[in-house]
């Protein structure tokens, strides 16, 4: 792990902590094309999927429903982010635009799917 990625981990963990989220088992990931972080939060209840600057400015909750959703993951191109939810009953993968629109179901089974990741390529 870098130095610089260490930093900023340890810079968001204290923002999270700050801002309500939870510091023990936060999820995030960093959009290193825009400078975007996505994490989530219980501040509002119930896990949401949210974005912020990298600098902590233009904090945006993307998934506001009143069911779970955590794990966010970047695609390389930063244009989705795939992530967990409970809102169909179990835990499934879903996708989204990296804007909060176009939310998708990918995976439909009784067994819990778990923290997505996208392939480099």
């Amino acid at each position: 792990m870098s130095i610089k990625l260490l930093v900023l981990s340890t810079a968001l963990m204290l923002l999270l902590t700050a801002c309500g989220g939870s510091a023990t088992t936060p999820t995030s990931a960093l959009d290193v094309t825009k400078g975007l972080i996505a994490f989530s939060s219980q501040r509002d209840g119930y896990n949401e999927i949210y974005v912020m600057n990298a600098d902590g400015s233009g904090l945006t909750n993307l998934t506001n429903n009143s069911a779970d959703d955590w794990s966010p993951a970047w695609s390389a191109d930063g244009a989705k982010i795939a992530f967990s939810s409970d809102r169909d009953g179990n835990a499934e993968i879903y996708v989204m635009n990296a804007d909060g629109s176009g939310q998708t179901r990918l995976t439909n089974n009784s067994a819990d799917d778990w923290s997505p990741a996208w392939s480099p390529e």
